[in-house]
Protein backbone atom coordinates (compact mmCIF):
# COMPACT_ATOMS: atom_id res chain seq x y z
CA UNK A 1 0.00 0.00 0.00
CA UNK A 2 1.11 3.56 -0.62
CA UNK A 3 0.19 6.42 0.91
CA UNK A 4 0.66 10.14 -0.64
CA UNK A 5 0.11 12.89 1.16
CA UNK A 6 -0.81 16.33 -0.04
CA UNK A 7 -1.18 19.21 1.48
CA UNK A 8 -4.73 20.29 1.05
CA UNK A 9 -7.73 19.01 -0.64
CA UNK A 10 -6.62 20.87 -4.56
CA UNK A 11 -3.26 18.64 -3.98
CA UNK A 12 -4.94 15.52 -3.00
CA UNK A 13 -7.29 16.14 -6.26
CA UNK A 14 -4.48 16.72 -8.24
CA UNK A 15 -2.54 13.63 -7.28
CA UNK A 16 -5.26 11.75 -7.89
CA UNK A 17 -6.31 12.84 -10.94
CA UNK A 18 -2.67 11.76 -12.45
CA UNK A 19 -3.29 8.11 -11.55
CA UNK A 20 -6.39 8.15 -12.77
CA UNK A 21 -4.93 10.01 -15.98
CA UNK A 22 -2.03 7.88 -16.06
CA UNK A 23 -4.41 4.58 -16.24
CA UNK A 24 -6.21 6.08 -19.01
CA UNK A 25 -3.43 7.36 -21.24
CA UNK A 26 -1.21 4.24 -21.29
CA UNK A 27 -4.29 2.01 -21.26
CA UNK A 28 -6.79 4.08 -23.36
CA UNK A 29 -9.62 1.04 -22.88
CA UNK A 30 -9.42 0.63 -18.97
CA UNK A 31 -12.31 0.31 -17.04
CA UNK A 32 -12.84 2.82 -14.13
CA UNK A 33 -15.05 2.44 -10.77
CA UNK A 34 -16.12 5.79 -10.45
CA UNK A 35 -17.34 7.17 -6.80
CA UNK A 36 -19.69 10.27 -5.84
CA UNK A 37 -19.75 12.29 -3.20
CA UNK A 38 -18.15 15.17 -2.26
CA UNK A 39 -13.99 14.12 -2.20
CA UNK A 40 -14.04 13.06 -5.74
CA UNK A 41 -15.77 16.42 -7.17
CA UNK A 42 -11.79 17.85 -7.51
CA UNK A 43 -10.55 14.97 -8.83
CA UNK A 44 -13.31 15.44 -11.62
CA UNK A 45 -12.78 18.96 -12.11
CA UNK A 46 -8.65 18.50 -12.86
CA UNK A 47 -9.49 15.28 -15.26
CA UNK A 48 -12.16 17.81 -17.19
CA UNK A 49 -9.68 20.73 -17.04
CA UNK A 50 -6.94 18.06 -18.53
CA UNK A 51 -9.77 16.95 -21.22
CA UNK A 52 -10.23 20.19 -22.62
CA UNK A 53 -7.19 21.37 -22.84
CA UNK A 54 -6.62 17.97 -24.61
CA UNK A 55 -4.07 15.91 -22.85
CA UNK A 56 -6.71 12.90 -21.98
CA UNK A 57 -9.20 11.18 -24.05
CA UNK A 58 -11.81 9.13 -22.76
CA UNK A 59 -13.38 8.12 -25.58
CA UNK A 60 -12.68 4.24 -25.66
CA UNK A 61 -13.21 4.21 -21.26
CA UNK A 62 -15.94 2.82 -20.11
CA UNK A 63 -17.16 3.27 -16.49
CA UNK A 64 -18.93 1.59 -13.51
CA UNK A 65 -20.12 3.10 -10.60
CA UNK A 66 -20.16 2.34 -6.81
CA UNK A 67 -23.96 2.71 -5.96
CA UNK A 68 -27.37 4.17 -6.34
CA UNK A 69 -30.01 5.66 -4.05
CA UNK A 70 -33.03 3.11 -4.11
CA UNK A 71 -35.74 4.98 -5.53
CA UNK A 72 -33.88 7.54 -7.06
CA UNK A 73 -34.28 8.21 -11.07
CA UNK A 74 -31.56 9.51 -13.25
CA UNK A 75 -33.54 12.62 -13.58
CA UNK A 76 -33.25 13.17 -9.93
CA UNK A 77 -30.83 15.83 -8.91
CA UNK A 78 -29.84 13.76 -6.04
CA UNK A 79 -29.31 10.70 -7.94
CA UNK A 80 -25.78 9.52 -8.36
CA UNK A 81 -26.24 8.93 -12.54
CA UNK A 82 -27.30 12.73 -12.20
CA UNK A 83 -23.95 13.65 -9.96
CA UNK A 84 -22.20 11.49 -12.73
CA UNK A 85 -23.66 13.18 -15.54
CA UNK A 86 -23.57 16.85 -14.41
CA UNK A 87 -20.35 16.52 -12.56
CA UNK A 88 -18.11 14.30 -15.25
CA UNK A 89 -19.49 12.57 -17.52
CA UNK A 90 -21.19 15.69 -19.45
CA UNK A 91 -17.85 17.79 -19.76
CA UNK A 92 -15.73 14.84 -21.20
CA UNK A 93 -16.00 12.82 -24.66
CA UNK A 94 -16.89 9.19 -22.87
CA UNK A 95 -19.46 8.03 -24.52
CA UNK A 96 -23.34 7.88 -22.74
CA UNK A 97 -23.60 3.53 -23.37
CA UNK A 98 -20.73 3.27 -21.95
CA UNK A 99 -20.97 4.65 -18.88
CA UNK A 100 -22.83 2.03 -15.81
CA UNK A 101 -24.42 3.41 -13.13
CA UNK A 102 -27.10 0.89 -10.70
CA UNK A 103 -30.51 1.39 -11.93
CA UNK A 104 -32.32 3.00 -8.44
CA UNK A 105 -35.57 2.24 -10.39
CA UNK A 106 -35.21 -1.45 -10.61
CA UNK A 107 -38.50 -3.19 -10.48
CA UNK A 108 -36.17 -6.18 -8.75
CA UNK A 109 -33.45 -5.05 -6.97
CA UNK A 110 -31.99 -8.32 -6.40
CA UNK A 111 -32.31 -9.21 -10.23
CA UNK A 112 -30.74 -5.72 -10.84
CA UNK A 113 -27.76 -6.57 -8.49
CA UNK A 114 -26.94 -9.46 -10.38
CA UNK A 115 -27.09 -7.93 -13.12
CA UNK A 116 -24.86 -5.45 -12.48
CA UNK A 117 -22.46 -8.09 -11.12
CA UNK A 118 -22.54 -10.01 -14.90
CA UNK A 119 -21.76 -6.60 -16.93
CA UNK A 120 -18.61 -5.83 -14.53
CA UNK A 121 -17.52 -9.36 -15.42
CA UNK A 122 -18.03 -9.01 -19.05
CA UNK A 123 -16.22 -5.92 -19.02
CA UNK A 124 -13.54 -7.56 -18.21
CA UNK A 125 -13.05 -6.29 -14.60
CA UNK A 126 -12.47 -3.15 -12.76
CA UNK A 127 -8.82 -2.09 -13.85
CA UNK A 128 -8.81 1.04 -11.39
CA UNK A 129 -11.25 1.33 -8.88
CA UNK A 130 -12.06 5.15 -7.30
CA UNK A 131 -12.76 4.77 -3.45
CA UNK A 132 -13.71 7.76 -0.66
CA UNK A 133 -14.08 6.68 3.15
CA UNK A 134 -17.40 7.31 4.75
CA UNK A 135 -17.09 8.35 8.66
CA UNK A 136 -18.33 5.13 9.54
CA UNK A 137 -15.57 3.75 7.50
CA UNK A 138 -17.61 2.62 4.84
CA UNK A 139 -16.43 2.45 1.19
CA UNK A 140 -19.18 2.44 -1.32
CA UNK A 141 -22.14 1.92 0.62
CA UNK A 142 -20.77 -0.98 2.25
CA UNK A 143 -21.39 0.03 6.04
CA UNK A 144 -19.88 -1.87 9.49
CA UNK A 145 -21.44 -5.05 9.51
CA UNK A 146 -20.25 -8.22 11.21
CA UNK A 147 -19.45 -9.92 7.86
CA UNK A 148 -17.85 -8.54 4.20
CA UNK A 149 -21.24 -8.41 1.73
CA UNK A 150 -19.48 -10.13 -1.04
CA UNK A 151 -21.15 -8.62 -4.41
CA UNK A 152 -23.93 -5.91 -5.32
CA UNK A 153 -26.75 -5.74 -3.18
CA UNK A 154 -29.03 -3.72 -1.60
CA UNK A 155 -27.94 -2.32 2.01
CA UNK A 156 -30.24 -0.52 4.82
CA UNK A 157 -27.74 3.22 5.14
CA UNK A 158 -26.77 3.39 9.08
CA UNK A 159 -28.04 6.66 10.78
CA UNK A 160 -24.14 8.25 10.51
CA UNK A 161 -24.39 7.77 6.63
CA UNK A 162 -28.24 9.23 6.56
CA UNK A 163 -26.93 12.17 8.81
CA UNK A 164 -23.89 12.67 6.15
CA UNK A 165 -25.95 12.70 3.59
CA UNK A 166 -28.33 14.86 4.14
CA UNK A 167 -26.29 17.77 3.41
CA UNK A 168 -27.22 17.28 0.00
CA UNK A 169 -30.88 17.07 0.98
CA UNK A 170 -33.21 19.64 2.18
CA UNK A 171 -33.39 17.45 5.01
CA UNK A 172 -32.25 14.15 6.57
CA UNK A 173 -35.92 12.85 6.31
CA UNK A 174 -35.12 13.52 2.48
CA UNK A 175 -32.91 10.92 1.92
CA UNK A 176 -33.48 7.70 0.66
CA UNK A 177 -33.25 4.45 3.31
CA UNK A 178 -31.43 2.42 1.10
CA UNK A 179 -29.24 2.26 -1.64
CA UNK A 180 -27.76 -0.35 -3.91
CA UNK A 181 -23.81 -1.03 -3.83
CA UNK A 182 -21.26 -3.25 -5.76
CA UNK A 183 -19.89 -5.42 -2.53
CA UNK A 184 -16.64 -6.14 -0.95
CA UNK A 185 -15.96 -8.65 -2.76
CA UNK A 186 -16.76 -6.98 -6.53
CA UNK A 187 -14.70 -3.79 -4.85
CA UNK A 188 -11.03 -6.13 -3.94
CA UNK A 189 -11.74 -8.06 -7.64
CA UNK A 190 -10.43 -4.31 -9.12
CA UNK A 191 -6.69 -4.26 -10.46
CA UNK A 192 -6.15 -1.52 -8.58
CA UNK A 193 -7.64 0.64 -6.17
CA UNK A 194 -7.27 4.60 -5.19
CA UNK A 195 -8.63 5.92 -2.43
CA UNK A 196 -9.26 9.55 -1.43
CA UNK A 197 -9.59 11.50 1.68
CA UNK A 198 -9.48 14.77 2.90
CA UNK A 199 -10.69 16.62 6.02
CA UNK A 200 -10.18 16.24 10.05
CA UNK A 201 -13.40 14.29 9.92
CA UNK A 202 -11.65 11.25 8.44
CA UNK A 203 -8.79 11.10 10.18
CA UNK A 204 -10.10 8.50 13.01
CA UNK A 205 -11.46 6.15 10.87
CA UNK A 206 -8.93 6.11 8.46
CA UNK A 207 -6.16 4.90 10.60
CA UNK A 208 -8.50 2.55 11.30
CA UNK A 209 -9.12 1.44 8.44
CA UNK A 210 -5.13 1.46 7.14
CA UNK A 211 -3.65 0.72 10.30
CA UNK A 212 -6.18 -1.05 12.74
CA UNK A 213 -7.42 -4.75 12.23
CA UNK A 214 -9.15 -5.99 9.67
CA UNK A 215 -12.93 -6.34 10.37
CA UNK A 216 -16.32 -5.76 8.90
CA UNK A 217 -16.95 -3.23 11.80
CA UNK A 218 -14.71 -0.96 9.68
CA UNK A 219 -15.12 -2.31 6.01
CA UNK A 220 -12.40 -0.06 4.41
CA UNK A 221 -10.46 -2.09 6.69
CA UNK A 222 -10.36 -5.26 4.26
CA UNK A 223 -8.32 -2.84 1.64
CA UNK A 224 -5.29 -3.67 3.58
CA UNK A 225 -5.31 -7.58 1.90
CA UNK A 226 -5.33 -5.78 -1.83
CA UNK A 227 -2.01 -6.07 -3.99
CA UNK A 228 -2.54 -2.65 -5.04
CA UNK A 229 -3.84 0.45 -2.96
CA UNK A 230 -2.99 4.03 -3.36
CA UNK A 231 -4.28 6.37 -0.73
CA UNK A 232 -4.17 9.98 -1.37
CA UNK A 233 -4.93 12.20 1.72
CA UNK A 234 -4.50 15.60 2.60
CA UNK A 235 -2.72 16.71 5.54
CA UNK A 236 -5.67 17.08 8.31
CA UNK A 237 -6.70 13.33 7.28
CA UNK A 238 -3.56 11.72 8.04
CA UNK A 239 -3.19 13.63 11.50
CA UNK A 240 -3.85 11.03 12.99
CA UNK A 241 -1.69 8.11 11.24
CA UNK A 242 1.39 11.03 11.72
CA UNK A 243 0.96 10.90 15.60
CA UNK A 244 0.25 7.30 15.71
CA UNK A 245 2.65 5.83 13.11
CA UNK A 246 5.33 8.15 12.89
CA UNK A 247 7.62 5.57 10.81
CA UNK A 248 4.08 4.87 8.65
CA UNK A 249 4.61 1.53 10.42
Amino acid sequence: MKILEASNYEGMSRKAANIISAQVILFPRSVLGLATGSTPLGIYRQLIDWYQKGDIDFSHVTSVNLDEYCGLGPDDSQSYRYYMNTNFFRHINIRTENTFVPDGLAEDFEEECRRYDERVSALGGIDLQLLGIGETGHIGFNEPDDTFDKMTHQVALKQKTIEANSRFFKSPDEVPQYALTMGIKAIMQAKKILLVANGPKKADVLEKALFGPVTPEVPASILQLHPDVTVVADSEALRVIHEKHPSGK
